[in-house]
């Protein structure tokens, strides 16, 4: 419909404007040039009109908690004439377009758990947890190579200071890195002052390490408490947990359980896994299934940013 009104008002507009009257046939075309230079500024702003998409606020909902918001987005009116003037002539592949960004942003909301990304962006992500063992970290390094996929990597303390070269691997490749705390302690049950020391302890290795201090936080064994939230924002990181958990700690068959995490996947969705022998056996068939679905997988950060993800081509959307 909006199209449909876009091309009777582009008829109009070329009407007045020209005095040769256009014949009937049987479909409408756009027209392919102009008399001046106001005529095509005319006919950008009418298409803008139409291709307006409002942005999307964050939110605390009910079952999910956080959700960030999602860009809108717009057609930048001059940035489009200027690539179009020297023809002369609309060219709807030359149109530009711009992001318009939401009043409401994640870092807004109270301090809430975030389960999952926007629904409207067709993107996933990979929350690897490391509190031990490295046996099976390379292979799965390897295979996100192969893929050029990027993950976010949340690590344990105590395991960062044991394995800093291999923890500097990780980040070399270009994986975003969060914070595990330092001992996997069941954070529900724990005080604000260990809960504090775990995460500020956690932080500093990492920061020794690699020079970058984390941003996102993940609850050993997914428990925390509103106080572990709160904390966390107070040492300047938001709480991620799962929407898909690959359960791979019990083991299971790698075939049955890429095809029951691929099963669930849908926009925006995080997906909990470990260094285990499944992941990094599903690891490779789990990228090619979800990238099938017409899903982009990409950091934390990426899916949880306000950036629209149009293409899985358009990589600097889902880069750390």
């Amino acid at each position: 419909m909006k199209q449909f009104l876009f091309i009777l008002t582009l008829c109009a507009i070329v009407f007045l404007a020209t005095p040769l009257r256009l014949e009937q046939t049987e479909s409408v075309k756009l027209p392919t040039a102009f008399t001046s230079e106001k005529d095509l500024r005319q006919i950008i702003d009418s298409y803008a009109k139409t291709m307006r998409i409002k942005p999307e606020n964050a939110i605390v909902d009910s079952v999910w908690k956080a959700i960030p918001g999602y860009n809108g987005l717009t057609v930048d009116v001059e940035a489009s004439f200027n690539r179009m003037i020297r023809d002369g002539k609309f060219d709807e592949s030359l149109v530009v377009y711009k992001e318009l960004p939401p009043a409401v942003r994640l870092a807004d909301l109270p301090p809430a758990p975030i389960y999952k990304g926007n629904p409207e962006k067709p993107m996933v992500t990979f929350l690897i947890n490391v509190a031990w063992g490295d046996e099976f970290i390379r292979p799965m390094l390897d295979v996100l190579d192969d893929h050029d996929v990027k993950v976010t990597f949340f690590l344990d303390g105590s395991w960062t200071a044991k394995t800093p070269d291999l923890v500097k691997e990780i980040y070399r490749q270009g994986h975003e890195i969060g914070n595990h705390a330092y001992s996997h302690p069941d954070l529900a049950k724990s005080s604000s002052a260990k809960t504090r020391d775990e995460l500020r302890k956690t932080n500093e290795i990492i920061e020794k390490t690699i020079g970058v201090k984390p941003t996102w936080f993940g609850p050993p064994s997914g428990s925390f408490t509103d106080e572990t939230i709160a904390i966390a924002r107070d040492e300047g990181m938001l709480t991620v947990l799962w929407t898909v958990d690959t359960v791979d700690w019990k083991q299971p068959e790698s075939n049955e359980m890429v095809n029951r995490v691929l099963s669930k996947v849908e926009n925006g969705s995080m997906i909990l896994m470990h260094p285990t022998k499944p992941t990094a056996e599903g690891m490779d068939r789990l990228i090619k299934g979800i990238k099938e679905k017409g899903l982009a997988i990409g950091t934390v950060s990426g899916l949880l940013s306000e950036k629209r993800i149009d293409s899985v081509e358009h990589e600097e959307f889902y880069m750390p």
